[in-house]
């Protein structure tokens, strides 16, 4: 296989299991407040996190290869601003507004298109550096997530996400699963 078309189906698993991972953690919460509990003052909820990510990607992806991907039209800032009273059916249909833009793009991305520059807040970027710059950023939050959506739901019963603490021995080929 070629390498770039392997890199852009592999990145595109990579988006795709990073959500399934969070979907999976908030899945796991047992009401809509859950969504909402912040640990102190200057931490994030799950729904702000929620809401900052699909910002991010709309911004980011929508005219990836045309504009800048710091949109005049973001108001990151207000990403940040707690929403108690949104439901979850609302946070989720921001989460996957944020996601079909995102894959969206990317599934449009040609391996010819890699070598391309893009723009993000007035510095350019290859594709790939754009891209990886996209991973990074989801995979921190989604981490977030994670971590929230376990504390949160402790009380009802955490179910792992992954290999559970002393299960590695009968876990091979999981990683795919995910």
């Amino acid at each position: 296989m070629d390498f770039k078309q392997h890199y852009l189906e592999n990145t595109r698993f990579e988006f795709e299991r990073m959500k399934r991972l969070a979907e999976r953690a908030i899945e796991q919460i047992p009401n809509a407040e859950g969504l909402h509990v912040e640990l102190d003052a200057s931490s994030n909820s799950i729904a702000v996190l929620i809401q900052h990510l699909s910002g991010n990607m709309v911004s980011r992806w929508t005219d990836f290869l045309t504009s800048d991907g710091e949109k005049t039209t973001r108001r990151r800032d207000a990403e940040f601003d707690p929403n108690p009273q949104r439901t979850r059916d609302e946070l989720m249909q921001i989460w996957e507004r944020g996601w079909s833009t995102l894959f969206e793009s990317l599934g449009a991305l040609s391996t010819a298109q890699l070598d391309k520059t893009v723009v993000i807040r007035h510095e350019e970027h290859t594709v790939v550096e754009a891209i990886q710059r996209q991973i990074v950023h989801a995979s921190y939050h989604i981490g977030q997530i994670v971590y929230l959506a376990r504390h949160v739901s402790s009380a009802t019963g955490w179910q792992s996400l992954s290999i559970p603490k002393d299960g590695s021995e009968g876990a091979p080929g999981r990683y795919k699963q995910l």
